[in-house]
Formats: C-alpha cells, structure tokens, sequence
C-alpha cells in the first residue's frame, strides 16, 4: 500500500511538472497570426476601457491571433496582472508570445502615431492635416473656431499661429482636440520663453505682438541665416511708425480670393491685414511661426536696413536708404 502511495504521488508529481514545462514553452512560443501579418503590417488589437481578462483574451483571438481565447485568459488570470491591462490600440507584430503579449498590455505599450505641422502653415492647413488623418479620433468636426479654441481651453483666443509646428506622437485613436491642445501649449511654452529673452528696446509690447510679428519673419523668409535681419527691419519700422509693407500680411488677408498673382489694387485695398494701407501689426498672426522666427522677433539683429528684396536666390538683399533699395529691386526684380 504505501508503494502505491509513493508511486501515485510521484505521477502527480511528474504530470505537474510536466504541464509546468509545457506552460513554460507555451508563454515563449509566437503566437499564431494570419499570414497577412508582418513587421511593416502587423495585427492591430484594440481593448476598450474596462474590459475584463475573459473579454481582452476574446478580442485578441477575435482579431486575428489564431488559437482558444481560454489560454490566453488563463495565462492573464494567473499571472496576477490581469487587473493592470491598460486599455487601448495595440500592435502585435510576427513573433509576439503570450509572454511578451500581456507585457505589452500592462505597460501600455500603444500603437503610436504622428502627425506634422509645418512652419508658415495657416489655421486652415493645420485643421485639414488635423482633419484627414485616418489615426485620429475625430471630435472637432462642426465646430466653430471659437469652438475650438474654448474646447482645447483656450476661450477667446484667435486660432490663428497658436499652434507650434512640430511632429506630435500620439497613440491610435487619440481626439483630435487632444492632439491640438498639445500643439497650443507647446506654442504658449515657446512664446513665453521668446518673451523672456527679448531685447531691452524691443518695439513689441506684448508677447501676442511677438507671435504676430514672427509670423511675418516664418512667411517672409525661409532663409534661416535672413531671419534675424528680416526680424531687424520691421522692428525698425515699428519704432518709427512706418509701414511694414509686407506682402505676406496682404495676401492672408485676401484668404481664398487670392489667386497666385498679388497685383497693384491689392495693395491699394484696405483691409485689417493690409500693411501697405495701415501702420503697425494686423491683428492676429498669419501663420504658425517655428522657433527661429520667434527668436527674430524678439531678438532681431541690430541693423540700420529698413528694406529688403527678395534676391532671387532665397536670400533677400538689405538696404539702409530707399535710393538703395529701389537699386536692389531694379536689379533683382526688373532685371536691370
């Protein structure tokens, strides 16, 4: 009898261990996936907020992930770490286990995405990358600008140049208005931080100025060794009043009815942004301006130039005296 017990054990014994050994191959054995399923291509799993261990074995099976969801749920269950599975849009790429599968869960490690927005984009261009990414949760559309700005809280604020051109990486299905919170904050840090650095006889009275004006320099120029002389000529002029005269303030002002071709009676045509007709800054910003055109703006070079033209090059030619400058058009402009 007791070698009966003895033996009876030593099979359970053994059966354990041989289950422990097979569930040890079985958490580092890639899982399988449809054939569809690569590296550049991998199978996208999306677990929704409050799911339980039974309901996240069920969606990864469902996705694609070939095998019983039992195994997967019992692999959670029993790892102790089932309650910290985090919600949200995963990639599982050839080769995933169930090991490094449920790692993935608890660390939230989440398909990331990114979105663009470029130096000298206006507000339309920005909300039509914001709009027609297919990685974003859309919850913008319809609303007004006031809207908006009131929603990604900054109410009253024009939309206009708020948001800092950058590459923002985001995870799958992120809001939209999440994703442009995050750019007018990021322009509101680097404003503040132009703002601080600016020059003692600055003409600028406010960083909002100081936005505006960089906007200017961002669509002036796309020389960044011209910036700070640009950033010098126009500070120049608003110390005395004089005109900017900058055609890209009148062409945002025209908005769709600009065609390409800025003629002579655009320039005659008052409007808000027309420079030409009136003194000083147009009320809002004209583009999203980077780094290096809020640093000309508030840092401009010292310079006597109160003109400039483009020389046709990229660069833009600077000139102290309008006898000068009308030289440098003949030559650069006319051809002559």
């Amino acid at each position: 009898m007791r070698l009966l017990k003895l033996l009876l054990a030593l099979t359970i014994l053994g059966l354990g261990a041989a289950a422990a050994a097979a569930g040890a191959w079985w958490l580092q054995r890639p899982l399988q996936m449809p054939n569809t399923v690569s590296a550049e291509a991998p199978l996208e799993v999306t677990i929704a907020p409050g799911s339980s261990a039974r309901s996240v074995a069920d969606t990864v099976v469902n996705a694609g992930v070939q095998g019983p969801s039992v195994l997967l749920y019992a692999w959670f269950r029993l790892s102790g770490e089932s309650r910290q599975i985090k919600a949200g849009s995963y990639e599982l790429a050839p080769g995933t286990t169930p090991a490094s599968l449920l790692s993935k869960l608890v660390r939230g490690e989440q398909a990331l995405r990114s979105l663009t927005l470029l130096e000298g984009w206006n507000i339309r261009q920005v909300l039509q990358a914001v709009r027609s990414s297919p990685d974003l949760k859309q919850d913008i559309d319809g609303l007004s600008m006031a809207d908006l700005m009131a929603r990604i809280g900054y109410p009253g604020r024009h939309p206009e140049g708020r948001f800092f051109p950058d590459t923002y990486r985001m995870a799958k299905n992120t809001p939209a208005s999440a994703v442009l919170r995050q750019a007018a904050q990021a322009m509101e840090q680097q404003l503040n931080i132009a703002w601080a650095q600016r020059a003692p006889n600055s003409p600028l009275r406010s960083p909002d100025e100081a936005l505006i004006l960089a906007s200017i320099i961002e669509k002036e120029t796309g020389l960044e060794s011209d910036r700070a002389m640009v950033g010098g000529v126009f500070s120049n002029r608003l110390r005395i009043g004089m005109r900017l005269q900058t055609d890209p303030s009148v062409i945002y002002g025209l908005g769709e009815r600009f065609d390409g071709n800025l003629r002579r009676v655009d320039l005659q045509t008052d409007t808000p942004y027309n420079t030409y007709t009136r003194a000083g800054l147009p009320p809002t910003p004209i583009a999203i301006p980077g780094r290096n055109s809020l640093k000309a703006a508030v840092m401009p070079a010292t310079t006597d130039a109160m003109y400039f033209v483009a020389r046709g090059d990229g660069a833009s030619y600077f000139s102290a005296t309008l006898q000068e400058h009308n030289a440098a058009v003949r030559r650069y402009i006319l051809g002559r």
